[in-house]
């Protein structure tokens, strides 16, 4: 184990550690092995050396974009620290962190199914991501365009859903348009949710940085230098496909997540999705990547559920 005490001269600690020590905090969570011990303007470490070099790093980091900054925040912190790491650097490594959720918890590949979907994600411009639910298939989608967004390589996410009724209809619902979709797209905010804090999420939405909107919203645009997702593209026909995969621009990219087991459309031939698969296989820039029940992440019973009714529907 190794020590050191940082000295923070010719600035208020206050301002680097935050109110209520939330910066330090933010900062201390992205090293769990490091024990940090902040006493007036000296900081004592005790850990691997290695880890006590990128600590010491990252405040003089902050020290520095204090100077150019009326205030720090953990936002500050989150974006030194995601911005650390390069699309080559993550080809390297699996297992690297996508992104940190709201509480510190590092989002990750939690099989190899997902290492290879990430892995793909960063040699191609479209990826098709399909197999059952609870594979984690639009989680990894969106912490990847979550990382995008921190370290500025896009400008905005959209996310987008065909307004399929699963069962239930949409008309009976109360209020708008949005009001009747925003339930629909409810598993999207929720996974941005864990990942881009509250408030900083409502700006993203209210500025355009970050749109969810239904399928139909889509024609007639042209999507640059965003990461664009298209989820439960189950529902969708090969016509609705065509349309969202030719909206991509200058420097976008696609990711279509789905399961072909789950299809709302009032006839099941009608889904696109796996046609669409077959028609894009031999394009350079195009990955499809195939989660199995094996891959789900969910509560250990999901995946005899799914493998129950599958059972049950080839009777």
């Amino acid at each position: 184990m190794a020590r050191k005490n940082i000295r923070l001269e010719a600035i208020d600690p206050l301002e680097i550690y935050g109110a209520a020590n939330k910066n330090l905090e933010a900062l201390c969570s992205y090293f769990p092995e490091l024990k940090v011990v902040a006493r007036g303007n000296e900081i004592m470490l005790e850990g691997k050396e290695t880890d006590i070099e990128e600590f010491e790093t990252k405040v003089k980091m902050l020290i520095e974009r204090r100077h150019h900054k009326m205030n720090i925040t953990p936002y500050d912190v989150e974006d030194l620290f995601d911005g650390d790491i390069s699309p080559d650097r993550f080809k390297l490594c699996g297992t690297s962190v996508i992104v940190h959720g709201n509480d510190g918890k590092p989002i990750k590949a939690r099989n190899r199914t997902q290492e290879e979907m990430v892995k793909s994600y960063f040699e191609n411009d479209l990826l098709f991501a399909v197999g059952p639910a609870g594979t984690g298939k639009t989680y990894i989608a969106i912490a990847l365009a979550v990382r995008a967004l921190k370290n500025r390589e896009i400008k905005r996410i959209i996310l987008t859903r065909p307004a399929v009724e699963a069962g239930e209809r949409l008309g009976f619902l109360p209020g708008d348009l949005k009001d009747k979709l925003d339930p629909y797209l409810q598993p999207l905010y929720d996974a941005l949710g864990d990942m881009i804090p509250a408030k900083r999420l409502q700006e993203f939405m209210a500025e355009g940085t970050i749109q969810i909107a239904p399928l139909a919203y889509m024609r007639g645009r042209t999507l640059d230098r965003a990461c664009v997702i298209l989820d439960e593209a189950q529902n969708t026909n090969l016509g609705q496909l065509k349309m969202f995969l030719t909206r991509m621009g200058c420097d976008a990219k696609f990711i279509v997540t789905g399961d072909a087991s789950q299809i709302d459309l009032p006839n099941k031939r009608d889904s696109g999705l796996l046609r669409g698969i077959e028609l894009t296989k031999d394009i350079k820039g195009i990955k499809t990547i195939f989660f199995r029940n094996e891959d789900i992440v969910r509560h250990h019973l999901v995946a005899k559920i799914v493998k129950a009714f599958e059972k049950g529907e080839t009777v």
